[in-house]
């Protein structure tokens, strides 16, 4: 059996779920490990998250047992120290040899796995590609709590198909920590939205750009002409998800170094659409044009000068 751990926010939770159908298309024995999301863990988090997978409409997943995760979890003594003297001297990257976490943006070898649990959070397009149609059917949008904020989605999602349209989703809030920003900031830069932006525009003059954001002040800031923008700011709490909904109806989309605007574009359906996104998603991570084309086929890599790479 295999059991992977959903931790982190919805976009994170979404890709470990890719993985775990990506798993069982080839057969294996998968179940998930929800035991994060419990009150005992989340009340030491700085951040709280909650489960949000049952947010999709009859998504179907397996949930271990807390006596199928301690056959993994659990060891005796002897195990735990050896385990912690070869996690310290750089031998392993965890102290359980049972259990698999992820060190770099690729590891092809989860998929020779059997017995194993996993942590890790999965971002590579190159683990699930493959199957994104049937993640796509999977992902089923729950309506609208709000009757009329519903009906102005829906208008604003056929007007989204019938006309150029293109969502920029702009990650600021937590982002902007002085604890984040060596790491994650400077990323999707000015420059990057400026010249993305300015990449749909030579296609197609008409676009219109669709605002995501949870800072509505700066975007109407910066992007107040309702000509050329609209800020969507009524999608608030759980119905955030219906954020990722609109998205995927855009002509196109131009993501933040976010998971959730990477699953706003890849749930996008339109056999025209195109994605942007950015060259890196930390500061901290070794990378270089080839292996990024490579894991991330289809996808334009913009840096934050603005170049496409």
């Amino acid at each position: 059996m295999i059991i992977i751990q959903i931790a982190g926010g919805l976009g994170n939770q979404m890709q470990q779920y890719a993985l775990y159908r990506k798993l069982l298309s080839l057969g294996k024995e998968v179940k998930l490990d929800i035991s994060w999301f419990s009150e005992e863990v989340q009340k030491k988090m700085l951040a709280p998250r909650e489960f949000e997978l049952p947010l999709f409409k009859d998504l179907p997943f397996e949930v271990c047992t807390d006596e199928e995760r301690d056959r993994f979890l659990k060891q005796n003594l002897f195990s735990a120290i050896k385990g912690k003297i070869t996690k310290k001297l750089g031998l392993t990257a965890s102290s359980n040899p049972n259990v698999f976490v992820e060190t770099k943006m690729y590891h092809p070898e989860i998929f020779e796995f059997e017995d194993k649990y996993i942590t890790g959070y999965f971002l590579c397009q190159k683990y699930y590609e493959d199957i994104m149609d049937e993640l796509r059917e999977l992902f089923v949008f729950p309506p609208h709590r709000d009757s009329d904020l519903a009906m102005r989605n829906r208008i604003i999602s056929e007007k989204m198909e019938r006309f150029p349209s293109v969502s920029v989703h702009l990650r600021r809030g937590d982002y902007l920590d002085p604890a984040n920003v060596n790491i994650l900031g400077n990323i999707a830069s000015d420059d990057y939205y400026k010249n993305a932006m300015d990449y749909f525009l030579k296609k197609d003059p008409e676009t219109h750009f669709y605002i995501f954001t949870s800072d509505h002040d700066y975007a109407r800031e910066h992007y107040g002409d309702i000509s050329r923008y609209t800020i969507v700011e009524w999608n608030n709490g759980k119905d955030s998800i219906q954020d990722l909904m609109l998205m995927s109806h855009c002509r196109g989309n131009i993501c933040a170094n976010s998971t959730f605007s990477f699953w706003g574009a890849r749930l996008n359906k339109r056999p025209d659409h195109e994605v942007i996104r950015t060259y890196k998603m930390r500061n901290n991570q070794p990378i270089d044009p080839e292996t990024m084309h490579d894991y991330w086929k289809n996808w334009i890599l913009m840096d934050n000068k603005g170049n496409i790479v």
